[in-house]
């Protein structure tokens, strides 16, 4: 099977890039045949046989010519259409897997791909992998980066409510760029051509559906993640919260919550915007951002994780790899979050944003060892999909089974 992925990054920036590359491997693993399409940068690692790419879209630093140009070529890309069709011409795929397109890419894509199909009388399955909220929600996150809460103003299409918020970067203006954009290809119409979106949880096939276009496309797939070997090793007496510093994550109330308990050991290990706070609080341990060898030792030792978020996640990896590493989690009630814990197995759950249920639950957790150790041991048998199995249901979906 010939597979072209799409997606506006080919190098490595975020989760969606993780995703593609891994999934990229594995089904040419499979003896399938893979090619990316997106923009062109100095760091791509992916691409096609043609060398076929959009030029790059730096929106903080391009030219002045080119952001006078960007709020046209967000919402509409000739140049994607035209060096996309160079890609299909050559590579005669399958299937598109959709990612991450619009603002850089834009939908037109899909039009060309369309466009190519009915010109050359393919079969060709367009496959969407939806990894944040852009299709129902033009600031990708459901939530008022102004005010800090979480927002559903724009489902069912009414995305007017963007530029009334401020939605974009607190921005009138961009904005207002992106509610044209999502007004302009509903009106188009054109989602109504992909076959399938995969949604990584059931929350956020739940918002999707609120669209009646995408209500027999979606499907929920969550997230695979590395298989890790079981090991049995001593926790050390600390709580540990690894992620963004931000707000949305819930920073600010597990602050709160650890202020409140100066007696237990918290262990924060990550970066972003409240690093000042974090790091005046003394019965925190700020290790800054970590990744390999050195992460997964601070979460197996770890008592157990927290995932206060306040948001609407998804399917966060965070959540998922505690786990793999025997350490349980408490998390925030919140988004995908609770499809991932079993509660009163491998976690709990509080009330998002109540600090006072955080501070309580916690408590209750560090008390009593031999039930975080219960949950611990209980970790070991979780069954998240590995990449295999992940795999495996993808290639159902694109030969329609």
């Amino acid at each position: 099977m010939q597979i072209l992925i799409v997606n506006k990054f080919l190098h490595p920036n975020g989760g969606a890039e993780t995703y593609i590359f891994k999934l990229g491997d594995y089904l040419k693993s499979c003896g399938h045949e893979v090619q990316y399409f997106g923009m062109e940068h100095k760091s791509r690692c992916v691409g096609n046989a043609v060398n076929s790419y959009t030029s790059d879209m730096d929106f903080h630093e391009g030219s002045k010519i080119s952001k006078v140009t960007y709020p046209v070529r967000t919402i509409y890309s000739a140049e994607a259409r035209k060096k996309i069709r160079i890609v299909l011409d050559d590579f005669q795929p399958n299937v598109v897997h959709l990612n991450n397109f619009n603002y850089q890419l834009t939908p037109s894509v899909i039009l060309e791909i369309i466009e190519w199909r009915k010109q050359n009388r393919k079969k060709c399955k367009i496959i969407f992998t939806a990894h944040d909220y852009q299709l129902i929600c033009p600031n990708h996150m459901l939530n008022n980066p102004n005010t800090h809460q979480n927002c559903e103003k724009c489902l069912g299409g009414h995305f007017i409510n963007c530029v009334k918020g401020s939605c974009i970067h607190g921005s009138k203006a961009k904005s207002l760029i992106g509610t044209i954009e999502a007004y302009f290809w509903k009106w188009r119409t054109v989602y109504k051509y992909i076959d399938t979106i995969i949604c990584c949880s059931e929350f956020m096939k739940s918002k999707m559906e609120s669209n009646p276009l995408f209500a027999k496309k979606s499907v929920t797939l969550h997230n695979f993640v590395d298989r890790v070997e079981q090991k049995t090793i001593a926790k050390k007496d600390y709580i540990l919260y690894f992620g963004r510093f931000s707000k949305e994550k819930g920073i600010y109330t597990l602050i709160k919550a650890c202020k409140e308990l100066p007696n237990i050991q918290f262990v924060f290990a990550g970066t972003g915007p409240l690093e000042c706070e974090i790091n005046s609080i003394p019965n925190i341990m700020n290790t800054g951002f970590l990744n390999g060898a050195a992460l997964e030792s601070l979460i197996r030792e770890a008592r157990f994780s927290v995932y206060p978020s306040e948001w609407y996640e998804n399917c966060p990896f965070s959540v998922m790899e505690s786990q793999m590493h025997g350490t349980p989690v408490l998390g925030a009630d919140i988004g995908g979050i609770p499809e991932l814990i079993e509660v009163g197995r491998t976690g709990e759950l509080y009330e998002s944003g109540n600090a006072a249920e955080l501070k309580k639950k916690i408590e209750k957790l560090w008390t009593d060892k031999e039930l975080t150790d219960q949950y611990s041991r209980n970790c070991n048998d979780i069954n998240f999909d590995d990449i295999e199995v992940y795999g495996e249901k993808l290639m159902r979906i694109y030969m329609g089974k």
